[in-house]
């Protein structure tokens, strides 16, 4: 076992996932993002998550945890999480600050691999320091492959997360900040059996289709969400959400978006932009 691998021991058959991602919290509590207050939104997601799947095994942040990469935020951010379940796993996106990640959190919640009996669960850094869009070069592809290499011939279904898109999802400005290498990227899970499903962020919209077989997500964000088929930024009035998923022994996944409808969040929808 590689130092940046860690087990999961899933309650039961099926491993019950939460993907909670761009929660953009600020330096201090209240913080706005284009109007909405980030750990107030947050805070209404977690609920609603709570009371629709009650313990789930394991959260997955996928990135752009905290707006400015502030440590007070992500260490907010474990008490958020330490509410809904114990296993949290994190990936820095563009907005966030590796270092101070694991500075508040530990190096234990960004492994590259999660091991569970019958899924392996795949965390990319796809994140390029001070730049917006996203790539994983050498590094992290051989991360990729040790792992892949390690599951037995497709012995173990296979979950590959990270934060930026590896496919265009349709908004010209968001297309701009995809994986630059993500050709590698599937080429080389191509080349793997077992390879189920790529869950992803940064988008702030629900993304869910089908690639050669592997299932593609991306999840809104538990606060703002961007308006889907623009040329240039536009946010959106859409709720925030999470993604819920199921990792089934014979590699279903089955997995859907739920967002709250009980609060109401005036969002910003004339800004340029947010960064």
């Amino acid at each position: 076992m590689t130092q940046d691998t860690t087990t999961l021991s899933p309650a039961g058959d099926v491993v019950q996932l939460l993907q909670l991602t761009d929660t953009h919290l600020g330096a201090n509590e209240g913080v706005e993002l284009l109007g909405v207050d980030t750990d107030r939104s947050l805070r209404a997601v977690i609920d609603l998550a709570h009371r629709e799947r009650g313990a789930a095994d394991a959260i997955l942040a996928t990135g752009d945890l905290s707006d400015q990469g502030a440590e007070s935020a992500y260490r907010r951010l474990i008490g958020y999480f330490d509410g809904l379940c114990e296993q949290h796993f994190w990936l820095p996106g563009n907005h966030d600050d590796r270092a101070a990640m694991v500075r508040a959190a530990g190096e234990p919640r960004l492994p590259t691999c999660i091991d569970t009996e019958h899924w392996l669960i795949v965390m990319l850094d796809s994140q390029v320091p001070g730049e917006v869009g996203g790539e994983l070069g050498a590094s992290e592809m051989a991360r990729l492959e040790e792992c892949l290499a390690r599951n037995d011939q497709g012995a173990r279904h296979v979950l590959v997360c990270l934060h930026h898109q590896p496919v265009p999802v349709g908004c010209q400005w968001l297309d701009e900040q995809m994986v630059a290498d993500a050709d590698a990227l599937f080429s080389c899970l191509d080349r793997h059996a077992g390879v189920r499903g790529v869950l992803w962020g940064h988008v702030h919209q629900e993304i869910d289709y089908q690639r050669q077989g592997v299932r593609l997500m991306a999840s809104p964000s538990t606060c703002v969400q961007f308006a889907p088929n623009q040329t240039d930024f536009k946010a959106d009035t859409a709720a925030p959400g999470y993604r819920w998923l199921e990792l089934h022994p014979d590699g279903r996944i089955e997995s859907g978006v739920s967002r709250v409808t009980e609060i109401v969040f005036d969002v910003d929808t004339e800004s340029g932009g947010y960064l």
